[in-house]
């Protein structure tokens, strides 16, 4: 796989930001989580086609209805991506679940768990010798 140019990694933050701001801002659709976030964005080098990893807080459900709300929106989040950037192609956008975050958040609270557990019985251990 090729590296980002430059240009090409400003083009990604650019339609990053904007993707968020319209997604927060501008869909009125209630299946759309309040809690949505534009994790990254890949948008090949052609600028035809634009890989948008989503992250949604909250449950399977929710994150299912929301990608679902973004599919649905995909013309008028385009439309509105076109008016706020000016690229030569507005590329065709794929909203794709991201749970990076929500393994990240699960494996610190097994990190956490396994501690605890760790310092209870090194406790335990101090009380029996002593």
């Amino acid at each position: 796989m090729r590296k980002n140019s430059i240009k090409n990694t400003r083009i990604n933050s650019e339609v990053q930001r904007e993707l968020s701001s319209i997604i927060s801002r501008e869909l009125k659709d209630p299946r759309i989580h309040p809690m949505t976030t534009v994790v990254s964005v890949e948008v090949t080098p052609d600028l035809k086609y634009c890989k948008a990893y989503i992250s949604v807080l909250g449950n399977e459900e929710a994150a299912k209805d929301t990608i679902q709300g973004l599919k649905s929106a995909v013309g008028f989040v385009r439309t509105q991506l076109a008016k706020r950037i000016n690229l030569r192609n507005t590329p065709e956008i794929t909203f794709i679940l991201d749970q990076s975050i929500e393994y990240g958040v699960h494996m610190t609270r097994l990190i956490d768990e396994v501690t605890e557990n760790l310092r209870d019985s090194e406790s335990g251990d101090e009380e029996e010798n002593e």
